[in-house]
Formats: structure tokens, sequence, C-alpha cells
């Protein structure tokens, strides 16, 4: 039995359901997302799989076909965590997100703070977090007509195992050569201040309006926890990694919406009545209420545990 609803007096109840990813296709994307995925359904270049996406659909059981956006009432509202991977086979372009009020000032629902967690990375690869000290608004309005807008931000150098935090507010850009498995708000309020020449819309004068000349963004230490690897703990989300080496069976205890991302291996979420198999590059969802689950895993899985609000996730 997967992806179950269940009535409990007169309330729905939802079981753990994995999701089939939904595959962008972007500009500065991959043909081939190999060893990730074998197909992507598309010739066009893809540069994100998103993995809770409201459009990604539900693999198996009776809930098999419907949407996350659709099961978002049975769930009690909208899954706040919008998970991705990303595959940048060039330069993304230099952006930067709302936070929640400048956002719904513009009449949008919420603002964008994500994290990146690098697990593929290309020796010299880097990222662009921030602007360099003395940099205003004003320079880098002037920085789009002669090309130098690059020069003006911070660059980052990552390596596999990093994870980055990307405060909203923060001008930030993603080098090529790098995977990223991407933990955000569920929004897509994006301000494109500069794309290399590409011929898409920049949004300049919304995004000047949003940068914070300092913010919290940068690289994040990990923690050791009882059992895992604490990654990161913000206010939006806490992500976990958890590597199934001598134990192959694990109890979590998750009090908030929440997902688990398969990284490598085979394991299976089991609730009462449920079982769900997570897969390498694919989310299963966890809806808030479900208590605890066990992770069922072969030997050396690995995977991803993502949980909004941070004061959620505990062991």
């Amino acid at each position: 039995m997967t992806g179950s609803g269940k009535m409990d007096g007169g309330v729905m109840e939802v079981s753990p359901f994995r999701l089939k990813p939904w595959f962008s296709p972007r500009p500065w994307g991959r043909k081939s997302l190999k060893p990730w995925y074998e197909d992507t359904g598309t010739t066009e270049l893809v540069g994100e799989a998103w993995l809770t996406g409201p459009q990604c659909v539900v693999e198996e059981g009776e809930l098999a076909g419907k949407t996350l956006a659709e099961l978002g009432p049975q769930m009690g509202g909208e899954f706040p965590l919008l998970v991705k991977l990303l595959f940048p086979n060039e330069k993304l372009s230099v952006q930067v997100h709302p936070d929640d009020a400048q956002a719904q000032a513009a009449g949008e629902t919420r603002g964008k703070t994500e994290c990146w967690y690098v697990l593929d990375a290309e020796p010299g690869a880097f990222v662009m977090l921030g602007l360099k000290p003395g940099v205003d608004a004003k320079m880098l309005a002037a920085s789009v007509a002669d090309n130098t807008m690059e020069s003006l931000i911070e660059k980052v150098p990552v390596s596999v195992g990093d994870m980055l935090f990307v405060d909203a507010g923060t001008v930030h850009a993603i080098g090529p050569g790098v995977v990223l498995l991407e933990t955000q708000q569920t929004s897509d309020v994006t301000y494109r201040l500069y794309d290399y020449g590409r011929p898409r819309e920049l949004h300049l004068e919304q995004g000047l309006k949003v940068i914070k000349p300092k913010t919290q963004a940068g690289k994040v230490a990990p923690k050791e926890m009882a059992g895992f690897i604490r990654l990161i703990e913000q206010k939006y989300f806490v992500v976990d990694r958890f590597e199934l080496g001598r134990a192959v069976e694990q109890s979590l205890t998750l009090e908030g919406p929440a997902c688990l991302v398969g990284l490598r291996g085979k394991a299976w979420v089991v609730t009462p009545g449920s079982e769900v198999e997570l897969e390498p590059g694919k989310a299963v969802v966890i809806p808030e209420g479900t208590g605890q689950v066990i992770v069922d895993a072969e030997q050396g899985a690995t995977f991803v545990r993502c949980v909004a609000p941070a004061t959620s996730a505990s062991i």
C-alpha cells in the first residue's frame, strides 16, 4: 500500500508518497542528466529537476496521477518546500530573490530563501554569492551595459559536500560543472539582473529594490548529530544527511511537513499500512502529522531529509 489516503474522523490523512520529477528546460542546462536520470522526456536542454514542485505527480498507490498541488487541501495547505536538483552546463543568470515582506508588497505569496548542497563539482567549480565590499545598487545597474557585473560579486569555490545558504536579498549566480540539491521556500519569484547576453527578460528595476548589501549568505559548516549530519538549520528549512552504512534501519520523527530525497542506494519509507521506495533523484513527501517513519535501507544507502519549519526536525 503506497501513498494512500485514509479518512479519520472526517479528515483525510495522507500517507507518505513518492513524486515523479518534473524537468524544467533552461538555456544553461544539459542534454543528458545521467547518471541521475536515464531520460528526461525532452530533447531540450534541462537545467532543473523539480522533486517537490506543485506540478509533480504521485507515481504509485491510490493517489497515483494526482499532483502535489491537488493534494494540498488534504495535507493542510501548500507543501512549503520546493526541492530541486540543478544541472548547470553554463553560468546561470545573476539574480536576486525578495524576502517575504518584499514579495508580499509586490503581490506575491511569499519570498524565496534557499540553500544549495553540492552533490557533484568539477575542479574549479564556483558559485557567486553576495556583493563585494563597497558595491552599491548604482554600480550594479551600470555594470549591465559594460558586461562587468560578475566582477562585482564574490566568487566562492565549491566542492562536494559544501552547503551554502542563499539568504533573500543576496545577489547570486551558479557556475557550470556542479550538481546542486536546492531546498527553498515554495516560490518562483526571481529577479534576473544579468544574463550574459541571452535573449531573456531582465528585472533590474525590481531586483535593485530588494538587494541587501549584507546578508547571512555563505558556506555553512556541517554539524554531527546523533545518527545524522545537520547540513543547515534556518527559519524556513532544516536539511540533514543520513548515511546508512552499518545501521540499515532508521527511525525518524517528523513533526512538520517534510520530504526525503534519495541520493544513493535503495531505501523504503515505512509507516503502518504503507511502504514507499525511496529512489535516488526522487522525493518521498512525508505529510505533516505523519509522526514517526521507519527508513529501511540496503547497506550504503544515503538520503537527505528536508523539513519545515526549523523547529520540526528531530530524530
